[in-house]
């Protein structure tokens, strides 16, 4: 039976500290870029189990393998996506492995902006040819009339995220989800043992699913923990978007909600880093201290995190397996067009740091 390789063997064979190690493959610190892929490098050569699956197709739930021995599909995914996917979004990495696994098929992976304009009339991208698509992934789509458009191309089909719906008819395709409520439940349980009892949720509800389930969490912690459940401390909306059709800025309508507060919350959740980033710019300009004042926990655990002052609390999608998962659910989908549609979740993980952390 072959050995199990540790953080420590990885780190004696770097030279490294154990700790230095840690940071990288938990992206918890902060490191050089080229000792973080040293790292990243010599965890997949040596078979760590968090890397094992990127350079071992056995252990890839669909069998890749027998799909390209028997060559049985071929042509080009698609990614659709109505938002920006720079470096900072959960999904990078995600889309890294996702373009890794259709190359090792033999099949092409190409990303498509919809703009504004073919949202807004329902048009797909004018390079997009379905005749070569053998499947499509989803990504910041979260129009449902669009949504329903795509589902009627009849190819297979994964969301990653969607929109805020519950009815089967408006979303007929698979769908892979980050977990979203239990580290919420846990954050909050820790918040209620240190004696924290004023909670507040930052986020705009309706936006995605996500955020809808990040804020129902929000209240069905409050009510497991016997906590009130205050409606001033949902910041869940938005400013209208104007005649001149552009949406007010975000931190407009966080001072002009936070201007009604009569104290501040002891601790505020809120539904993505990026969310969190603006509050954080609030609250300075407002002269609110951060831990002194008020604790704040984001989501995503995005690079972003990181480089805020003070770094950021967050709950971090795990977007590498995200990645296999989402291709898994297509291969099989295509391998099995009949079989019931799915929602799967991937685990999350909570990460503390200093704007929960009590001072000192």
């Amino acid at each position: 039976m072959a050995t199990r390789v540790t953080i420590q063997d990885i780190a004696d064979s770097l030279g490294l500290s154990r700790n230095t190690v840690s940071k990288a493959i938990n992206n918890t610190g902060s490191l050089a870029p080229s000792t973080r892929e040293a790292i990243f490098k010599k965890a997949q050569e040596m078979g760590y189990k968090l890397f094992s699956y990127a350079t071992d197709e056995s252990n890839i739930s669909f069998d890749v393998k027998k799909a390209k021995s028997e060559k049985s599909i071929s042509g080009e995914f698609a990614l659709l996506t109505a938002g920006i996917l720079d470096s900072l979004h959960f999904s990078a990495r995600m889309l890294d492995v996702m373009q890794e696994e259709a190359s090792k098929l033999g099949c092409g992976f190409t990303i498509y902006r919809v703009t504004p304009r073919e949202l807004k009339e329902k048009k797909l991208p004018a390079s997009f040819d379905k005749n070569r698509i053998i499947g499509i992934f989803c990504v910041e789509m979260f129009d449902i009339e669009y949504c329903s458009l795509l589902c009627d191309l009849n190819i297979p089909l994964v969301f990653i995220d969607t929109p805020v719906t519950f009815s089967p008819k408006a979303i007929r395709a698979d769908v892979l989800l980050m977990e979203n409520r239990n580290c919420i439940y846990e954050f909050i349980g820790d918040m209620v043992n240190r004696g924290k009892k004023d909670f507040a949720f930052v986020g705009e509800a309706k936006h995605c699913r996500s955020f809808f389930e990040r804020y129902d969490a929000f209240r069905g912690a409050l009510v497991m923990y016997g906590l009130e459940y205050k409606a001033d401390r949902a910041l869940i909306g938005n400013k209208a978007v104007g005649e001149n059709g552009i949406q007010a800025i975000y931190r407009d309508y966080l001072n002009e909600n936070i201007e009604k507060w009569d104290t501040l919350p002891e601790v505020i959740i809120c539904a993505n880093d990026f969310i969190a980033t603006d509050l954080l710019l609030v609250l300075r300009e407002r002269g609110v201290r951060v831990p002194e004042d008020t604790l704040i926990c984001g989501f995503d655990d995005s690079p972003q995190a990181l480089i805020v002052s003070p770094p950021l609390t967050s709950i971090r999608i795990n977007a590498h397996d995200m990645g296999f998962c989402a291709m898994n659910l297509m291969l099989s989908r295509i391998e099995e067009p009949k079989r019931a549609l799915r929602t799967v979740s991937v685990q999350t993980s909570l990460i503390c740091r200093a704007s929960t952390q009590p001072i000192q």
